[in-house]
């Protein structure tokens, strides 16, 4: 059995225009969702064995606050040129090169890649991802090699706008 989490970036900035779209930050809601999502993560022990996020800035940015809020020392974050852009096919050749030594991995990157990975991992389905969204799936695998479609089972879908009772907001 492998862990896999799935983290999409939270709120960037349009302010800037003509910023190249590597570049964007997070804007001041994206800063303080990744903060809460990271201290959601802490309540429940979770510490990934490898935490691999893509280069762009609002990425990266989120990679570090989550990591700050769980105690993941952030000099250990990787960053995956290979995440950027992606689509499904891409995505899941990055899950399926990690290293077996790892057995609890996330990703921090952005849709539509990272939606339509969860549900095409996922045997149950994770509609859309909205900014910050956390999807961790336990994968019914030894290897990371053998991961495929529908060999997830899905152990949580968070979210900033989701309330302490576990409601979802997705229109607000």
């Amino acid at each position: 059995m492998k862990l896999l989490t799935l983290i999409r970036h939270a709120k960037s900035s349009w302010k800037e225009l003509g910023m190249e779209d590597s570049a964007r930050p997070l804007n001041r809601r994206g800063k303080r969702d990744a903060v809460t999502m990271g201290q959601r993560l802490a309540v429940i022990g979770f510490m990934p064995d490898s935490l691999i996020s893509s280069p762009a800035r609002r990425a990266r940015s989120t990679a570090r606050r989550l990591a700050k809020e769980i105690g993941y020392e952030k000099s250990r974050i990787a960053f995956n040129e290979g995440i950027y852009h992606a689509g499904t096919d891409q995505l899941l050749r990055i899950v399926r090169s990690v290293d077996d030594a790892y057995g609890n991995v996330a990703l921090v990157g952005h849709n539509p890649g990272f939606t339509d990975l969860s549900n095409m991992l996922s045997r149950d389905f994770v509609g859309e991802l909205p900014t910050c969204a956390i999807v961790r799936l336990q994968l019914d695998v030894t290897s990371w090699r053998d991961v495929e479609r529908k060999c997830g089972i899905l152990i949580d879908f968070d979210f900033p706008k989701r309330d302490a009772e576990g409601t979802a907001s997705l229109t607000t």
